[in-house]
């Protein structure tokens, strides 16, 4: 089978990304198993593992036992499945590694992250497996138009966390049967390379004043698998439907304390069935409006059969959460999953012309939450994580 990149090569609408920052190290040399594993790692770099070599056996023993200032620290896990909830505060810079022999791909991923829990009458917060956030009430989802009331003065929490070749997976339950995050991101700036995330209902959580980047990665879901108030862009990655409940994307356009473009873009990326058992032709939304300020939009992706004839569609039978401030959208899409006789006549899906498209056309754009006191300002992502 054809990697992600290679389709869209041949395809002609694979787009590089724009310069940016790199790590300030060969996180390669770090990654790659030696006798010795901390050999080649930045100075602060922790072990996680069941190695007599590891200071800590949890990931989150490391996380907890870091000090909480600005100063970057490095976490690199031995191969293994972990079974713990991850909880990140520190605002200081910090990456998690997993070991492995092939860095630049998922699919050699080594290390995974394993939690089951379901919301229930529970707020979603408590459920996700991994959680970047500066306290429990930015984390806290809520209900409503406006979900949960963060404190006035809450501060930002990391300003820069990485994660590269690990997996996360909340297996609660194989099918649809509420909330169960993978990942859950507020008040922080987050960048996951060659990861994946794995659950069936709302897998991807990216709250209020929440930005993440995924590159090469693997999201996995059912229902709504990608939602929040907060900013995500995945990038050439793999959006995989494990079954059709709801849409791929739902969002709420709360966040508004910044001039922050939230919503969700999914750009360049592959988007299709877990396996070709699945019998859901043409039955998968791409999204649904959680609210009427829903942003959403997919660019230049390749979309298998699953994809609905319209594209996005209403929440149920209620309409009013479609009206002038909602954006839905698609931009370059191809495949048998892009009918354009019917999104015309679903009327609902909005295909944007060029102009349209332009101001969510690259990431700096997007992401403008104050870095360093300045806008547009994107140095917490790696944008060449495939060079050393």
């Amino acid at each position: 089978m054809l990697s992600i990149r290679t389709l869209l090569v041949l395809s002609g609408l694979f787009h590089c990304c724009i310069p940016g920052l790199a790590l300030n190290y060969d996180r390669f040399l770090c990654q790659y198993p030696t006798s010795d594993p901390l050999e080649g790692c930045p100075p602060n770099t922790l072990l996680v593992g069941p190695s007599s070599q590891a200071n800590f056996t949890s990931i989150q023993s490391a996380v907890l036992s870091i000090p909480n200032d600005t100063t970057p620290y490095t976490i690199l896990i031995l191969p293994g499945n972990y079974s713990e909830q991850i909880n990140v505060t520190r605002v200081g810079p910090l990456t998690l590694l997993g070991q492995t022999l092939e860095p630049t791909s998922r699919a050699q991923n080594a290390v995974a992250v394993y939690w089951a829990a379901v919301a229930g009458t529970g707020d979603n917060a408590y459920t996700s497996t991994l959680t970047i956030a500066p306290t429990l009430n930015a984390s806290l989802t809520g209900s409503g138009p406006d979900g949960n009331p963060v404190p006035a003065g809450t501060p930002f929490g990391n300003t820069d966390f990485r994660i590269y070749n690990i997996d996360f997976v909340n297996d609660y339950a194989p099918y649809s049967d509420g909330p169960s995050l993978a990942v859950s991101v507020s008040y922080a700036n987050t960048g996951f390379y060659y990861c994946g995330f794995y659950s069936y209902q709302d897998t991807v959580y990216i709250g209020k004043l929440g930005n993440a980047y995924f590159y090469e990665s693997e999201v996995a879901g059912q229902t709504d698998f990608f939602y929040g108030f907060g900013t995500a862009w995945v990038q050439s990655s793999l959006v995989t439907l494990r079954g059709c409940g709801g849409g791929i994307t739902a969002w709420k356009g709360t966040n508004t304390t910044f001039e922050n473009k939230y919503g969700v873009y999914i750009h360049d990326s592959v988007v299709m069935k877990a396996n070709s058992s699945l019998e859901i032709e043409g039955q998968c939304a791409l999204g649904r409006p959680w609210n009427s300020q829903m942003r959403a939009i997919f660019a230049n992706n390749y979309l298998d059969d699953s994809i609905r004839p319209s594209g996005y569609i209403p929440w149920e039978s209620d309409t009013s959460r479609i009206d002038f401030n909602t954006t839905m959208a698609e931009y370059g899409d191809f495949g048998p999953g892009f009918n354009l006789t019917g999104r015309i006549e679903g009327n609902i899906t909005l295909l944007m012309t060029e102009e349209e498209y332009e101001p969510y056309d690259r990431v700096e754009k997007v992401f403008q939450f104050p870095f360093n006191g300045t806008y547009g300002n994107v140095a917490w992502i790696d944008f060449a994580p495939s060079r050393p």
